[in-house]
């Protein structure tokens, strides 16, 4: 489990740092002479959506490569491209330092990171639940989940902490870049941990079983999608996305939107392995639909109370607590539930690509989505929409009636 899930810890952890930093990334990359701070910053969630839309470039091909070689050496990979990405953002040369290069740079870095971050999901998940006793899976897929919050909660804490030993001055000047370099040591930690790693039994026992046929995979992974979106817009408008909304949109300050995202991802850490550890009880649908639904009714009420002046700070503290938590009821069942909709043969391709194409549209897009949507109408509930309606149409693909390649996963999740 450790092995398996160690590089999600880092992915995440980089990929909440690029957006707890995303003011101070578009000053630093995105804003030439003359440009303005909210085009610099649609500039910077641009950059960070095309490297969402390389993962399932990333999950085809990487995927392949662990349905065949097996999901050892492929994490093996992913591990030390990922590392390697994001050590190289912490040195990059800024606009001032090397002109018009300086974000292409940048963008060409992030596009490594979406390819191997891609290739991670489905071969830590496959690696996870096909090590997981049986009745356990649930439990078991749930720490991917779980060092996804770790991660994120890394990187709101690097953050939180450069915010107060440094002054704004030094933070913008280099102090961002430290959080960015400290991913070297995680990486090389994690790659030893991944040398160390067996083959799964169920990858060793495949051998030459018959692939499922193309039309009745494609199916499952759009079905797989689908369950899944309101997971992956609503965990990237409350964790990642928060930061930069409550400063461009209701004037927080740095400080402020970084607590108000440190208590969303304490509050999503803790439920995700006890909604885990319940899918198995009670099956993974079930708890998925309770999460989508609670997210789709309380976005806007939430929102509203961030947005008042006249709500205590702990109230507020206590709302984004809350918000992070039901959200948790959707990740912490969701890798088992994707795990269980594909065979052996095409689970590495078939679970990474569902989830890179769910999190491509609605978790790279959300920041890109947010900030423009805003920008152009003035409508400061555009974040509680984008969860609400996204998490509703995620309820109707989990209560829908499974396809041939779902339904045996949802036999298998439904009996723990």
């Amino acid at each position: 489990m450790v092995a398996g899930s160690v590089g999600n810890l880092i992915e995440w952890y980089e990929f909440g740092v690029y957006g707890y930093f995303a003011t101070i990334i578009a000053e630093r990359f995105f804003t030439p002479e003359g440009g303005g701070e909210a085009e610099a910053l649609v500039k910077t969630y641009a950059s960070f959506a095309l490297a969402f839309f390389f993962r399932p470039v990333g999950a085809a091909l990487f995927g392949r490569l662990g349905d065949r070689i097996g999901r050892r050496p492929v994490l093996v990979l992913v591990i030390s491209l990922m590392t390697g990405a994001t050590t190289l953002i912490g040195v990059l040369p800024t606009y001032a330092q090397a002109g018009a290069a300086a974000p292409w740079l940048l963008t060409f870095l992030r596009i490594l990171q979406g390819l191997s971050a891609g290739g991670e999901f489905g071969g830590a998940v496959s690696v996870m639940t096909e090590f997981a006793p049986p009745g356990r899976r649930g439990l078991y897929g749930s720490w991917q989940s779980f060092t996804v919050a770790l991660g994120l909660l890394g990187g709101a804490g690097a953050a939180a902490v450069l915010a107060t030993v440094l002054t704004e001055q030094q933070l913008a000047a280099w102090g961002w870049r430290l959080p960015f370099l400290l991913t070297l040591p995680l990486g090389l930690g994690a790659l030893w941990l991944r040398l160390r790693l067996d083959e799964t039994p169920a990858f060793r026992e495949e051998g030459a079983r018959v692939t499922p046929p193309a039309r009745e995979v494609a199916g499952a992974i759009a079905l797989g999608a689908g369950r899944i979106m309101g997971w992956a817009a609503a965990g990237y408008t409350f964790l990642v996305v928060l930061p930069s909304y409550l400063q461009s949109s209701l004037d927080a300050s740095f400080r402020q939107a970084l607590v108000a995202t440190v208590l969303a991802n304490a509050g999503f850490a803790v439920t995700i392995v006890p909604a885990g550890l319940l899918s198995d009880r009670v099956g993974r649908r079930p708890v998925m639909v309770t999460g989508a639904l609670l997210v789709a009714v309380s976005s806007l009420p939430l929102l509203n109370l961030l947005q008042d002046p006249g709500a205590s700070e702990a109230v507020k503290g206590a709302a984004v607590l809350a918000a992070g938590a039901v959200v948790g009821l959707m990740a912490g069942p969701g890798p088992a539930l994707l795990s269980e909709m594909f065979p052996t043969r095409v689970r590495y391709t078939g679970l990474g690509l569902a989830y890179a194409l769910s999190n491509a549209v609605f978790s790279g897009c959300a920041g890109l989505v947010i900030t423009e949507t805003v920008e152009r109408t003035g409508n400061v509930d555009v974040p509680a929409y984008y969860a609400a309606v996204t998490c509703a149409v995620s309820a109707l693909a989990l209560a829908a009636a499974p396809g041939r390649a779902a339904r045996r996963a949802d036999a298998a999740g439904d009996a723990g």
